[in-house]
């Protein structure tokens, strides 16, 4: 994994688009390792019956997602320092699966403490799902 450097970050830098698939083998294996059972991420008849309009994935594992598009591109997890999103819609997973479709764009670089501020926007089915998503980044 190559580590981003300051020299080569500026603000106006993008993400390129990365495809992430959300699978219902997906939630249930998510679900396992959060201890989130909500059924309204694996039972499509319990999330129709509270009115989704099928089931969806867990807010934390879309979260995770874009982490892991920003934690590739800075070189490695351990580089993000902050990282915060407000949930704005479901991912709706239906037997197909879906795709959730993660960017980003540097806004700021601090060439002193060699940190970078990332905007970063996902969105599935259209939709976005994530809003006021930012990481700050530890660059070499």
């Amino acid at each position: 994994m190559t580590v981003r450097t300051a020299a080569e970050t500026e603000a106006g830098d993008v993400i390129a688009p990365v495809t992430v698939p959300v699978s219902r083998e997906t939630l249930v294996a998510y679900a396992h390792a959060s201890g989130d059972q909500n059924p309204i991420h694996q039972d499509e008849e319990f999330a129709k019956s509270v009115g989704l309009p099928d089931v969806i994935a867990h807010g934390m594992w879309t979260l995770g997602a874009a982490g892991s598009v920003v934690s590739e591109w800075v070189g490695g997890a351990g580089r993000v320092i902050e990282f915060g999103t407000r949930f704005t819609k479901p991912v709706v997973v239906p037997t197909t699966g879906a795709d959730v479709v993660i960017d980003g764009v540097v806004k700021s670089v601090d060439p002193e403490s060699r940190r970078a501020t990332v905007d970063l926007t996902a969105t599935a089915g259209g939709d976005k799902v994530l809003g006021r998503c930012t990481a700050i980044v530890q660059l070499d």
